[in-house]
């Protein structure tokens, strides 16, 4: 999904739609994973814990056992000889070989309870934790179905305006920009097409000649030089210009991160707002590119105008 949102271009249709239905399944696989962590995999680690604890006292009842096997014989010895007969060590003997006795029975009794349940819960556990696991499973594949097949439909509509005409593949893709030279720049006297970038700055000729690819500047008396601005930017669709800073043309915010590949250039996350601003020079714009400034911290930058959207 990272790698289709990075060459799903900004113009073309169901771009936003697309995003959208990334961050859909970006959500069902962590809730997917958060029931498989607390639903499937910790009920399953406490069940499996009881093992070792088990076969510890079965190991401790087989102790016990010896030390009761050693106490009988000990106290079997000295009663067994009556010329020899020390009352007071068999009265010892015989209270001691009656703790030991107590205390493997204690537990003997404990585990001909424990063994055969703990045996007999497996068939049980099982089928709760596969029936968890399998619901959870199932959940994630139909919600998931159901975004794939939007995301089918957007594709399909793409395909249909292509077919139709109504789209315009773009020369250049500033969804994997790369370091803006002199050479990128794109200066024409013909009216941008209507499928261009939206939010991307264009560059249209000022009153004047163009020498060399270069626009030559208006006369000073030009009555058009009070719309410089106008003359190289397009406001994009839905964004506001009013109540904004001085030399602020419009704002945008961050739909992918960005990391810069220039020192000229602007990185940014998700979500951040920009202003976009006026080039300090005209001559160093560039198709898809905007100049612009991070709201919070004040840099300052070209960055690509599909990483973001108008507010």
């Amino acid at each position: 999904m990272d790698s289709l949102n990075e060459i799903y271009e900004s113009n073309w249709v169901g771009h936003d739609l697309l995003y959208v239905q990334a961050q859909n399944i970006e959500m069902l696989w962590q809730d997917f994973s958060h029931k498989l962590g607390d639903q499937v995999l910790i009920p399953l680690n406490t069940y499996q814990s009881q093992f070792p604890e088990m076969r510890k006292k079965i190991d401790k009842r087989g102790r016990k056992l010896v030390d009761y096997d050693s106490q009988r014989h000990n106290f079997q010895s000295l009663q067994g000889n009556p010329k020899k007969r020390d009352e007071i060590k068999v009265t010892k003997a015989r209270e001691s070989l009656e703790e030991a006795k107590r205390t493997y029975e204690l537990l003997n009794s404990e585990l001909h309870d424990e063994l055969p349940a703990l045996y007999d819960s497996r068939v049980l556990f099982l089928v709760t934790n596969l029936q968890t696991l399998f619901a959870a499973e199932q959940v994630f594949h139909v919600e998931t179905a159901k975004v794939y097949a939007e995301l089918e439909a957007i594709v399909d509509k793409l395909a249909t305006d292509c077919q139709r005409g109504t789209y315009t593949l773009k020369k250049s893709s500033p969804k994997s920009p790369k370091t803006p030279t002199s050479n990128s720049k794109i200066i024409s006297s013909a009216p941008s097409s209507p499928t261009s970038v939206v939010g991307s700055p264009k560059l249209s000729s000022p009153p004047g000649a163009q020498i060399n690819g270069n626009v030559k500047p208006p006369s000073p008396g030009s009555p058009n030089n009070n719309k410089h601005v106008e003359e190289l930017y397009d406001i994009p669709v839905g964004a506001t210009t009013d109540n904004l800073p001085p030399g602020v043309l419009y704002r945008v915010k961050a739909t992918y991160k960005y990391n810069r590949e220039d020192v000229d250039e602007l990185s940014f996350d998700v979500g951040e707002i920009i202003r976009v601003v006026e080039y300090d020079d005209p001559e160093e714009q560039e198709e898809g590119w905007l100049m612009g400034v991070k709201e919070g911290t004040g840099e300052k930058g070209m960055f690509p105008a599909n990483f973001t959207r108008p507010l």
